[in-house]
């Protein structure tokens, strides 16, 4: 049987036309002349490349991948790689743009890339993953780079596949290239804290905009929609500081206790279970879609894209909204949200603790110096909390939310820095 690309979801909004919806907004606000409109808008450079690849069986697959590069104005472009059922070009595009309005956000010197290849990594062995991951970076070797564009982990991908693309690019080249990639193994020059880097700055974010909104930590609630390296990072260190957590999911569902769910224990329970909480008997079970619109403080889903939607939103009941995941909220869903006095930390602030640790990973091997952990975080948190006060105060100076503001203060640095550069 050969391998079909999955059909489209069609109850899904396409999520760059949800990334454009939000970017006209704020480059209507910002009065963007048309040139630099038509730069932003489109991405600067799309590769579509067919991965042939022996499996176990000694059958030849072709798996197509793909590596959007959306901006290289602010320095190279960086970029997680996703290997996922699912994956399209546009969701490719959109995730692209978010890097590059993330890293804009957190104010490091990158643009935004993202890549994407067509497959089932949980149905593939480690040998099949290792074939895949080889040919790809061998399809895209002239455009990855550690001044041109630096791949990283996404979903499906780790810092296991983050080595082969490192050995593999550096074979090609004929020297040892640490700095092509971010999140890879310690050994292999990856860098502390990394792993818990975007849960780390979720909660920051989510402390954050607590104080903002005079929410003690210690008397408020939480679900984690997503209970994978983000959501389970976001919820072990938001617990530390006093949040109980209601609630949790993964694929497997939901699972809710009144009392809090023990976070230790769960991620205990979910690294003993191949990665998932199925069977996890100290909570009760519900769907994930009443976990969504349970009544908590603070909703933080951190998972995939567009699981607050125009269906549900209306039933959300939490004051704060913190996104790990990218994209998780739907244009559509924005205004009624609003309307609703919900704040929203928006995903291109929220989940950036990623990229920023990432883009300390690539200093530290460009320096062949390592940091220590205490030195990763104490900078990391520092980053994220001057970015969502940059962010805090374009909102209350433009009188937008928090995603707009986000966009604004993302689009402006990127503009000014073309201008600067010369432009065409």
């Amino acid at each position: 049987m050969l391998y079909k690309e999955p059909a489209p979801i069609k109850d899904r909004e396409n999520p760059f036309e949800s990334m454009m919806s939000r970017f006209n907004i704020a480059a209507e606000i910002l009065g963007l002349d048309e040139e630099v409109y038509n730069v932003l808008k489109t991405p600067t450079r799309q590769v579509i490349v067919n991965v042939p690849v022996t499996m176990d069986d000694g059958k030849v697959r072709v798996f197509e991948g793909y590596r959007v590069i959306h901006s290289t104005i602010l320095g190279p472009s960086k970029g997680g790689v996703r290997f996922a059922p699912d994956v399209f070009l546009d969701e490719v595009k959109a995730l692209a743009a978010w890097m590059t309005w993330k890293c804009a956000v957190v104010d490091i010197p990158y643009g935004g890339a993202k890549g994407g290849v067509i497959c089932d990594p949980f149905s593939m062995s480690a040998g099949e993953m290792e074939r895949l991951t080889r040919a790809y970076t061998q399809a895209l070797v002239d455009t990855f780079g550690p001044d041109q564009d630096i791949p990283a982990p996404d979903m499906g991908t780790g810092p296991r596949e983050m080595a082969w693309l490192m050995d593999e690019y550096s074979r090609m080249k004929g020297s040892t290239i640490h700095a092509v990639v971010t999140g890879k193994p310690l050994v292999l020059g990856g860098s502390l804290g990394r792993v818990e880097a975007t849960g780390r700055g979720v909660m920051v974010s989510a402390m954050a905009a607590m104080d903002k909104l005079g929410m003690d930590p210690a008397k408020s609630t939480a679900v984690i929609q997503g209970f994978g390296n983000v959501g389970a990072w976001a919820a072990k260190l938001m617990s530390e500081r006093g949040v109980k957590i209601l609630g949790v999911s993964d694929v497997s569902g939901a699972y809710w206790n009144d009392n809090g769910i023990d976070i230790e224990e769960a991620i205990e329970y979910k690294n003993n279970n191949k990665g998932r909480l199925e069977g996890y008997e100290n909570a009760e079970k519900i769907s994930n879609d009443e976990l969504l619109v349970s009544k908590v403080d603070v909703l933080v889903p951190a998972a995939v894209e567009d699981v607050i939607t125009i269906k549900n939103v209306d039933q959300i009941q939490a004051r704060l909204i913190v996104e790990g995941a990218n994209g998780p909220t739907s244009y559509k869903a924005d205004n009624i949200i609003n309307e609703k006095g919900i704040m929203v930390v928006p995903d291109i602030l929220a989940n950036s603790g990623g990229v920023t640790v990432s883009y300390f990973e690539w200093v530290q091997n460009r320096m062949g110096f390592k940091w220590t952990l205490d030195r990763v975080n104490e900078r990391a948190e520092r980053i994220m909390n001057e970015s969502f006060e940059r962010v805090y105060a374009a909102s209350q100076k433009y009188n937008v939310p928090m995603r707009i503001a986000a966009y604004i203060v993302a689009i402006d640095k990127v503009a000014m820095t073309y201008k600067y550069r010369g432009g065409f």
